[in-house]
């Protein structure tokens, strides 16, 4: 099969396409004729290496994938051949104490699936969701990760309530598009931050009830002006060490901070007196559980929320998409597109 692929750690130049391996499935699984995958950073931070540090080659990104299923496996019930569906990335070994509390993003084996970016994957059927027929391959792949990401944090972990402000950064980034809209779905006031008039009105489209540009003027004073003063009672922070100080600074007194990435750098400087006087929460979040994955996924089908997509590449052109998303120059999801009717 056709899949694209990198030999060695680096930049997009990397990936190429090439043949490899239909893989083979498991009883327990499921072979997926993937339509449509999409990028996330965690593919430019596989992509990036370390090299030499337990790598194996050829990598093949795509935790996002939507498809359909041609082959099911002896074990599987549930699933027919022709299905439409889309994959939920988690992976848990689904025997601890945590997957059997229903808590498998606490999982200690937690992982995330990748392999979408190929014209076929095996995934396993506990993890795949069929899709409604209006819900494109396309859209439905621009979903899972992103989506689970921003409902767990803002709902099951920063537990925002109606009438809060929320600060959310990073606003083109694919969670942060979603957490827009989970956001004021929610009846939460948002504010967001990105990098250009475009991408404010993008935001502004979106539902953030005021958005500003990080690379004009001072905007953690907008954002102070915006609250009047007070500070904000969640801040949605996935920029990292560039960002942290000020994600803190703020917050009102008793506010939360919730983290799920650190694209500038994993190592920020926090002032333990501001934290203890007034009396924050700072708080780490990954993807969901399979509860909290069904929840959001539902209101995607109903259409209360809303897939965020920027572009949409090819196969053969995979290496562009990935360009596209290092650049930094999107707004909401890069996507591949593997067979010829992911629309």
């Amino acid at each position: 099969m056709k899949a694209a692929v990198f030999f060695e750690c680096g930049g997009a130049e990397k990936i190429q396409l090439a043949e490899i391996d239909t893989p083979q499935i498991q009883p327990d699984q499921l072979l997926l004729a993937v339509k449509a995958a999409a990028l996330n950073h965690l593919d430019l931070w596989v992509l990036a290496g370390p090299a030499g540090e337990g790598a194996k080659f050829p990598g093949c990104g795509g935790a996002d994938m939507a498809g359909v299923v041609v082959e099911v496996g002896s074990a599987v019930s549930g699933f027919a051949v022709n299905d439409r569906v889309l994959v939920n990335p988690n992976l848990s070994c689904g025997r601890c104490a945590q997957c059997i509390a229903g808590e498998e993003s606490l999982c200690p084996d937690y992982d995330i699936l990748t392999g979408g970016f190929a014209e076929y994957a095996a995934v396993a059927a506990n993890k795949a969701m069929k899709i409604p027929d209006h819900l494109s391959f396309t859209d439905a792949a621009a979903v899972p990760l992103v989506f689970q990401t921003a409902w767990r944090a803002l709902i099951s972990q920063a537990k925002i309530r109606p009438g809060e402000d929320v600060l959310i950064l990073g606003a083109s980034g694919g969670v942060a598009s979603a957490a827009i809209q989970i956001a004021k779905l929610s009846g939460a006031n948002v504010i967001a931050v990105t990098s250009s008039p475009e991408k404010m009105t993008q935001a502004k489209a979106l539902g953030a009830d005021e958005a500003v540009n990080r690379l004009e003027g001072d905007f953690w004073g907008a954002i102070r002006e915006w609250s009047g003063g007070r500070g904000v009672d969640v801040v949605v922070e996935n920029v990292g060490a560039a960002t942290w100080a000020g994600s803190i600074d703020s917050l009102k007194k008793g506010g939360r901070l919730v983290t799920y990435g650190r694209t500038t750098g994993r190592i920020g400087e926090t002032n333990i007196s501001t934290l203890f006087w007034n009396q924050l929460h700072l708080i780490g979040s990954t993807m969901s559980n399979q509860r909290e994955f069904s929840e959001v996924m539902n209101l995607i089908f109903q259409g209360k929320l809303q897939p965020v997509i920027d572009s949409v590449y090819p196969l053969s052109e995979a290496s562009a998409a990935y360009a596209r998303l290092k650049s930094g120059r999107q707004f909401g999801k890069v996507v591949i597109q593997v067979g010829q009717d992911a629309g």
